[in-house]
């Protein structure tokens, strides 16, 4: 890596340190390709962060199950990161191995491909056995800490409490969880699938300062940027729900012109000039 690609690095990793560390929340959108990060680096967000669903959706895969290598969602976060000079944080699923040595690994190979942050989940990929044992889930984001701490530059570890994804619908093992992933060393908590204010309140709170990340994936009326904010959340990610808003969108296009041979979803598409110039 040369000079002037190792202060972009560093730049990008103590911009991305300082958005955590500031008054108040932001927003870190999750665009699965380098079109989508580029028209949401001009829409004026700060930060990215890649989703694995968006990416094993691109991809004709599954998500979850294993589909996608951690080769491929590196290279994808690669495309990603060189294609805005936003700070880029990756989904790492569960480091792609059982083992915390995994995790370790993993994270320094996300830091090679310039990304500033990572988050490793406690999720098994089994289905008999979805999430890992609590001592062994401490034991591997302990190694993703020290491998993060290694690193020259910033890097920010958000550690993943997946229980509510997977059916476990316990916060109180949930908060534990991300207790001990905070006294661990991670520098970000998170568990998807908190569903009330109240809830999310009891996350904040429990890990306090640590900053906090929520996923907004469903339309909850109440689960608005304010509200959040007024509970001390930090960061706000969307997951893999900008890439079904668009998938959406794609399929009702194509049903209408399989089923109906009419062409209104023209009216919704963006002009080819406007699109054009934002990959400029």
């Amino acid at each position: 890596m040369d000079t002037s690609s190792n202060n972009m690095q560093n730049s990008k990793a103590e911009t991305f340190k300082a958005l955590h560390e500031r008054t108040g929340l932001f927003v870190i959108p999750n665009p699965w390709d380098a079109g989508s990060a580029k028209m949401l680096a001009g829409l004026g967000f700060e930060a990215l962060a890649t989703t694995s669903a968006g990416l094993a959706f691109a991809l004709g895969r599954p998500d979850g199950d294993g589909s996608v290598s951690r080769d491929e969602a590196l290279e994808n976060a690669r495309a990603i990161v060189e294609a805005t000079s936003l700070p880029v944080a990756a989904d790492l699923e569960n480091g792609y191995g059982d083992s915390p040595e995994a995790c370790a690994e993993t994270l320094l190979l996300a830091a090679k491909v310039g990304l500033p942050g990572c988050s490793i989940e406690d999720a098994t990929g089994n289905e008999q056995h979805p999430i890992y044992e609590f001592e062994h889930a401490v034991e591997r984001i302990k190694a993703a800490v020290k491998a993060a701490r290694s690193l020259t530059d910033p890097f920010m570890l958000t550690a993943r409490a997946e229980n509510l994804l997977h059916g476990r619908i316990d916060l109180k093992d949930t908060i534990r969880r991300l207790e001990a992933y905070a006294d661990a060393g991670a520098d970000v908590l998170y568990a998807p699938g908190l569903s009330t204010l109240a809830d999310v309140d009891a996350v904040v709170k429990a890990v306090s300062p640590k900053p906090v990340n929520v996923l907004l994936s469903v339309n909850k009326p109440d689960f608005t940027l304010d509200a959040l904010a007024k509970l001390g959340v930090k960061r706000v990610s969307v997951g893999s729900l900008l890439a079904r808003v668009a998938y959406g969108a794609f399929y009702t296009a194509a049903q209408e012109l399989q089923q109906k041979g009419t062409f209104n979803f023209a009216d919704d598409a963006i002009g080819y000039d406007k699109l054009n110039k934002m990959f400029k």
